[in-house]
């Protein structure tokens, strides 16, 4: 059961790159990534209500959970605000496979924290998908983005770090409470922190992004796509069997979505190449859930 949500949330955070790719092109990064907290806090504002109806649960009486879910909120803000603004200036194709390597950095922390072990079949997966995932970062060469020059790329490559150490620490989390409660609470701390972000950068710095904004449907979908990803995903992270460094890697695979889009619509350059690259990741990951079972 584990891996078949570890799927479905991969597809739906496909659905999320393309759907953030499309909201933030041409449009002002910060309002975009506010209204995104947003709608994400409203979302699930219903479980926080029945869980404050119930007794509020998720607190022991202490500062120690609040401390815990604030800390959740501002690792994953982190990511974000690096993701936002690379992905507005990267390729599709090449800013989902940067992301895609984070499964590079959870499975050291999994296996040095967590003593996750993997079996044969299983290393055969992750080592087909991070070769296949470093060929498809180096296109970028061919497409003019140098890692010494192009702040966009270190700027996904930060963002892919903390949203490994995200992953790392939801393990955590979920030991201590239920998946729903931790994604309830940590979005309504993160739409705060977002909220007195924004209002102290446009209050400091009024010049900061000139970019307009301007309101596109796919703005909400990203808050939609994201919010049934995660439920997903910590509903896998939470049985028993689950391995996080295996779902890390499945969820990875929304590479593939971004990357379809990215030929299809986008029209973007060196698709014969990627495309054998992604083929072997797709041999990977067969190999990873066949490992798996």
């Amino acid at each position: 059961m584990w891996i078949l949500l570890a799927v479905v949330s991969s597809v739906l955070l496909g659905l999320y790159d393309i759907s953030k790719k499309e909201s933030l092109v041409g449009n002002n990064v910060l309002t975009v990534l506010f209204l995104n907290t947003l709608f994400c806090a409203l979302l699930m504002c219903p479980t926080a209500i029945v869980d404050l109806v119930r007794g509020n649960t998720i607190f022991d009486g202490t500062l120690h959970a609040h401390l815990l879910i604030l800390l959740k909120s501002f690792i994953v803000l982190s990511s974000w605000i690096l993701g936002y603004f690379s992905i507005k200036h990267l390729p599709l194709t090449i800013a989902g496979p940067i992301n895609a390597t984070r499964p590079v950095m959870v499975l050291i922390g999994a296996l040095l924290i967590f003593g996750e072990r993997l079996n044969l079949m299983q290393w055969g997966g992750v080592i087909l998908g991070l070769t296949s995932l470093y060929l498809v970062s180096r296109l970028g060469k061919k497409e003019g983005i140098s890692a010494r020059h192009n702040r966009w790329l270190w700027l996904a490559i930060m963002s892919m770090l903390m949203g490994a150490i995200s992953g790392l620490y939801d393990k955590y989390l979920l030991r201590l409470y239920q998946p729903l409660q931790v994604q309830a609470w940590y979005t309504a701390y993160q739409c705060i922190i977002m909220g007195v972000t924004v209002l102290i950068i446009k209050r400091l710095t009024p010049g900061h992004d000139a970019t307009p904004f301007r309101f596109r449907w796919t703005i909400p979908l990203i808050s939609i796509f994201l919010t049934c990803a995660d439920v997903a995903y910590f509903y896998s992270l939470s049985c028993d069997d689950a391995m996080i460094s295996v779902i890390s890697m499945i969820r990875r695979g929304s590479v593939l979505v971004s990357f379809l889009y990215g030929v299809a619509v986008l029209r973007e350059k060196n698709i014969r190449l990627k495309l054998i690259d992604l083929s072997v990741l797709i041999l990977g990951l067969v190999l990873l859930i066949l490992g798996s079972q």
